[in-house]
């Protein structure tokens, strides 16, 4: 269960940190990365997860995540 919630987690992270990159690392300017952040609160994501994957992005340190479309 604790790896289900961890996949998850991992997954809401990417997601936050690709939609603070892209636009406002503010969530009330950013309706992507608001989306985001109220998504990941549903699954019950701490906040502190939710917060580093924002600076995360914002500040443009780790891995490049670029959104594609097939």
């Amino acid at each position: 269960q604790d790896a289900a919630r961890s996949k998850l987690f991992s997954k809401l992270s990417k997601e936050i940190t690709v939609a603070a990159k892209m636009g406002d690392p503010d969530p009330d300017k950013n309706p992507r990365l608001r989306l985001a952040v109220k998504e990941a609160k549903a699954q019950s994501m701490p906040k502190d997860n939710i917060e580093r994957a924002i600076s995360k992005g914002a500040g443009g340190e780790g891995e490049s995540y670029e959104e594609i479309r097939y």
